[in-house]
């Protein structure tokens, strides 16, 4: 990004954070993995909206999924044994959740159940999925991160087609994790977070990826791009954990504008929601924290909000 002039900065608010009943900050087996063996009380992350305007977050180190209201009241949905990461719902109202300990799973919002979808790829277990998308025939898209990155650049892309076809589309990615898919279904865009890059991968009828290059590099920092979404101009929201940034990209990657924490470092994800679309949240995971800024451009509509 240094080959640009600094863009706009601009700043957003605290729109709710996880109410202090939820919160029992402990040592947790993903905390000694990924944070030192630091107690937390929480890391949020898969923001989604439903067609009521309701928000879905996950809630990684307790195996917990909760509900946020648009006047910001939380309940808690679900908790069971697993690391949830990404959620996005079906266009048929399934929800999804890409659990990094058990694969693709379903949720069910009435009973809270949570139960396996896509466990294994052809007999063997997922290094860790991380997110997930649907395209616009509703296959999925999904990335399995694991730990890979520099030192070992073996993560991958699948697609499940809605045949039940898995289609494993690259395996040499270090660290891949936020992923949208063009509206037409030509290319995926994949941020690949130990490599502080987000990587363009053409798409194939047949299931495969040619071409595979860099959509643009990011300056570095403690983490990288995680989150990723698509506005209706065609341009790349990024959420750069570790920076407290949300960069907004153009479809030729020219930094357009910042979006900047107002509550700490680790932005993780984002989702457009709000009556007309333009509100943008952003899950702040280390505070525990959904931050909201309206943009003057709407959300591209995801596959579950287009009838």
């Amino acid at each position: 990004m240094s080959f640009f002039a600094p863009p706009p900065r601009i700043e957003t608010e605290v729109f709710t954070r996880l109410p202090d009943r939820f919160r029992n900050p402990r040592r947790t087996a993903w905390s000694d993995a990924n944070r030192a063996g630091k107690p937390v009380d929480s890391f949020l992350e898969g923001p989604s909206f439903d067609r009521q305007g309701r928000l879905y977050v996950t809630d990684i180190p307790f195996g917990r999924v909760f509900r946020v209201s648009p006047e910001g009241e939380w309940e808690q949905v679900a908790e069971y044994d697993g690391w949830p990461n990404g959620l996005k719902i079906h266009r048929d109202g399934r929800i999804f959740i890409t659990d990094y300990k058990r694969g693709i799973m379903l949720l069910d919002p009435d009973s809270g159940a949570v139960t396996p979808f896509l466990e294994t790829a052809r007999s063997e277990s997922f290094k860790g999925v991380n997110d997930l998308v649907f395209g616009p025939s509703g296959e999925m898209y999904f990335t399995d991160q694991g730990q890979t990155g520099l030192q070992d650049p073996t993560g991958r892309v699948y697609r499940l087609g809605t045949d039940g076809r898995l289609d494993l589309l690259i395996d040499t990615v270090p660290s891949p994790n936020g992923i949208v898919v063009a509206p037409d279904a030509s290319f995926l865009l994949v941020a690949v977070t130990r490599a502080n890059q987000i990587w363009r991968l053409p798409l194939h009828a047949d299931g495969s990826v040619t071409k595979a290059s860099i959509f643009c590099h990011l300056h570095g920092g403690p983490s990288g791009p995680d989150g990723l979404a698509l506005d209706e101009e065609g341009c790349l929201l990024v959420a750069h954990a570790g920076f407290g940034t949300v960069w907004r990209l153009s479809p030729r990657a020219e930094p357009l504008a910042r979006i900047a924490s107002c509550a700490g470092w680790s932005t993780t994800n984002l989702a457009f929601g709000g009556a007309d679309g333009r509100d943008l949240f952003v899950t702040e995971s280390e505070t525990g924290s959904i931050l909201r800024v309206t943009l003057d451009v709407r959300g591209l509509p995801l596959f579950s909000h287009v009838a």
